[in-house]
């Protein structure tokens, strides 16, 4: 019985368009046409959907993986949640802070809600 030769799975730009030209075909089609599959001892075929899927978000150039910001360190990151402390204060920290590019001394007008907070800077790009 002579072997076949898998084809290479495609990768970069040249798999999005593949991809693009085969809109009409279904996940798992397309990625066994894109090279993502592999043939069993038993002759059966398998499509390695991760491996296509994960193929597609690098050549798409997503970032999916935490980066650090440089700093050479890790640390936590922002949760996007706080909680009032025990002296009744609401702290904002540092992550968010310079996310949004603030510095020390920038203002802000507080207003409440029935549930909720408004922060809006005051002086800055408030109309974004």
């Amino acid at each position: 019985m002579a072997k076949t030769t898998q084809p290479k799975p495609l990768v970069g730009q040249e798999l999005i368009d593949k991809v693009k030209k085969l809109d009409n075909l279904s996940k798992e089609q397309k990625a066994r046409e894109c090279g993502y599959y592999t043939v069993t001892k038993n002759g059966v075929e398998r499509v390695n959907m991760m491996k296509f899927l994960n193929a597609l978000i690098d050549a798409e150039g997503i970032e999916l993986d935490s980066t650090s910001d440089g700093q050479g360190r890790g640390g936590r990151s922002a949760s996007y949640r706080i909680s009032v402390q025990s002296n009744g204060n609401l702290l904002i920290g540092s992550a968010y802070t310079s996310k949004m590019g603030l510095k020390r001394g920038d203002e802000f007008e507080i207003t409440l809600g029935r549930k909720h907070i408004h922060l809006r800077q005051i002086g800055g790009d408030e109309e974004e």
